[in-house]
């Protein structure tokens, strides 16, 4: 596009994503002519927004397909507020390659890198996060926190007592990926685990 003949790049300027995508499938390069710029252009647009349709389609179905699977593997789990698809699939992967660590939610924290280990020094008396466990399902967990800090009045509510006054670095976030305040997950996703063994 920035390469791009300034009449093309003017019929494009003002298009959404999907606008642009649709506008590109639809050009009409002149294919015997593609030492033209003009043409060269229209002929790199429309095949990269044909590849980019293509795989928003497969992307599409893939993401169907794994929230059937989420639903009924562990409907507990998928019910619950910021937990969708990736991040349900992401926690079962991680608790089926290690069904036998899940024997309780400090096993779970553990096993996804939020259990809380000492961290005080001399008269400071702290906390931090375990960096083992697996990072995929810790990414998981770190992101469904975000969205609840964001969206649900409960969490937010946490936040709002957990956080000290006028202290803007206070690392709340740290303190919410124990499973305690997502509700229990991990006793959700042991029962939907073992039901199915």
């Amino acid at each position: 596009m920035l390469t791009a003949p300034d009449q093309l790049r003017e019929q494009l300027r003002h298009h959404n994503r999907a606008q642009l995508i649709r506008t590109c499938q639809q050009l009409r390069p002149d294919t015997t002519n593609t030492a033209d710029p003009a043409q060269a252009v229209k002929v790199a647009l429309r095949s990269l927004a044909h590849r980019i349709g293509t795989l928003d389609q497969e992307a599409t179905a893939l993401h169907t397909q794994i929230n059937a699977l989420t639903e009924t593997t562990a409907p507990t789990t998928s019910a619950l507020f910021a937990l969708g698809p990736d991040t349900v699939s992401a926690l079962l992967i991680a608790i089926g390659d290690n069904p036998d660590r899940l024997r309780s939610e400090a096993a779970f924290a553990r096993l996804c890198g939020v259990a809380p280990i000492p961290a005080s020094s001399g008269k400071t008396t702290r906390h931090r996060l375990h960096r083992g466990g697996d990072r995929t399902a810790n990414r998981a967990l770190h992101l469904a926190i975000i969205v609840r800090l964001r969206y649900h009045p409960g969490a937010r509510a946490y936040a709002a007592r957990r956080r000290p006054v006028h202290a803007r670095n206070h690392p709340l976030p740290k303190t919410l990926p124990r499973p305690r305040s997502l509700h229990r997950p991990p006793r959700r996703l042991h029962q939907n685990h073992t039901s199915r063994v």
